[in-house]
């Protein structure tokens, strides 16, 4: 039956309320990138009379600033190009590999199976697997996994809910992989020159932001070591986020142009268009309020800035600010390097990062593993530990 013509016409007249609310963000976004074409090489200015203006106000907040962002890098534009022109892969791996070699990269990732309702008793089991790369002919990688069991007495002080349980999971996880972290760069602090260390995911904790206080500070606490361990150790530490909701930048443009509120458009969107494969933007104080209010000494001391990876929106990178003042070794640009290199290497996104996943996660199989051990491990103890009847019929089966 062919399309009936009057009703699409009348939705689309019933709905055109909706239709016209988009028409306007349209036209708000399109202010919003052109105030940022506009400012370029006035940011710092702007940015500084600005801050100047609130410090007489009562809205400052001293060590962290009113602006949610503050240039660290004076450039003459927002993206900055990459050094040549790569047209293909054969082309970028070239000017990777000669780069990398030499500069041992590592990364951590974590997996878990949560407690299960087919078993009589809560438990739980954490893998953090590591990946090292020291891009050497002769040297070989290094990948291995430890791992963590959480035990009743451990998961019945959170309650007894399922999100109750899984918080406390999600804390463990988080802790392991942080401290493997820690230990790492601990490690290297002799060769920290050559040596990256990437984070998966944000060095701010504003996930942690809706949390009740004793989480908040767990975060945190854990972040500020992460980050102050990298500084006493001189090991580049960098934060990898692929998919950034982050609006320091947003937000900073809304506040010195006047700008419409926008709560859907985030720094990722605002930069997209004006921003080819592999270039960056300047690096930026990340002064935003909320949690990094609870940093302490670090809540002024976390760089970032956005790096065009792939066809998609720019990926944001975040690190200690001590990298960009170790100016004499030109270390921020050799670090980032380091990132692009890793980023070619597994097309689009940081090989290390992507081979630690692989090397963490917990397959359908490893949990068939693992709770058939456990129940062998009970039998034999004589523990009381019983398994759903399901579970044993899958047991059974996969056996």
């Amino acid at each position: 039956m062919p399309l009936k013509q009057s009703q699409v016409l009348s939705l689309l007249q019933t709905r055109r309320s909706d239709f016209k609310r988009f028409d306007q963000s349209a036209a708000i976004v399109k202010r919003y990138r052109e105030a940022w074409a506009a400012a370029a090489s006035d940011f710092s200015e702007l940015a500084r009379s600005r801050s100047v203006r609130a410090a007489h106000s009562s809205d400052f907040s001293g060590t962290v600033g009113p602006l949610a962002a503050v240039p660290l890098e004076k450039v003459a534009s927002q993206a900055i190009p990459f050094e040549i022109e790569l047209t293909n892969q054969e082309e970028r791996l070239a000017w990777a590999r000669p780069r990398l070699t030499g500069v041992t990269t590592f990364a951590v990732d974590g997996s878990q199976i949560y407690p299960s309702k087919d078993f009589s008793i809560p438990i739980a089991l954490i893998q953090v697997g590591w990946y090292e790369n020291q891009h050497l002919p002769a040297s070989a990688y290094q990948k291995d996994v430890a791992v963590d069991i959480l035990t009743p007495a451990q998961l019945r002080t959170s309650g007894s809910s399922s999100q109750a349980l899984e918080r406390v999971v999600n804390r463990r996880r988080f802790e392991l992989e942080i401290r493997r972290l820690i230990k790492y760069m601990q490690e290297h602090r002799q060769d920290g020159s050559r040596t990256l260390v990437f984070y998966d995911g944000s060095l701010i904790a504003s996930f942690a932001e809706t949390q009740d206080p004793e989480s908040r500070e767990f975060y945190v606490q854990n972040l500020r070591q992460l980050l102050h361990t990298s500084e006493r150790c001189r090991v580049p530490l960098v934060g990898y986020i692929d998919t950034t909701t982050a609006r320091d930048l947003t937000e900073t443009l809304r506040e010195l142009f006047a700008l419409p509120e926008m709560p859907g458009l985030n720094d990722a969107q605002l930069l997209h268009p004006q921003m080819q494969w592999d270039s960056r933007t300047g690096l930026w104080r990340c002064q935003r309020p909320g949690i990094l209010k609870e940093y302490g000494s670090w809540a002024d001391k976390i760089a970032f800035c956005y790096l065009k990876t792939n066809d998609g929106y720019p990926a944001r990178l975040e690190m200690p600010i001590w990298i960009y003042e170790d100016r004499k070794d030109s270390l921020l640009e050799r670090a980032i390097d380091w990132v692009m290199g890793e980023v070619i290497i597994g097309r689009g996104y940081p090989y290390a990062i992507e081979t630690a996943d692989q090397t963490a996660v917990l397959q359908a199989k490893d949990r068939q593993l693992f709770y058939q051990l456990l129940q062998d491990w009970a039998d034999k103890e004589k523990l009381n530990l019983r398994l759903s009847r399901k579970m044993v019929s899958k047991v059974r089966r996969r056996s």
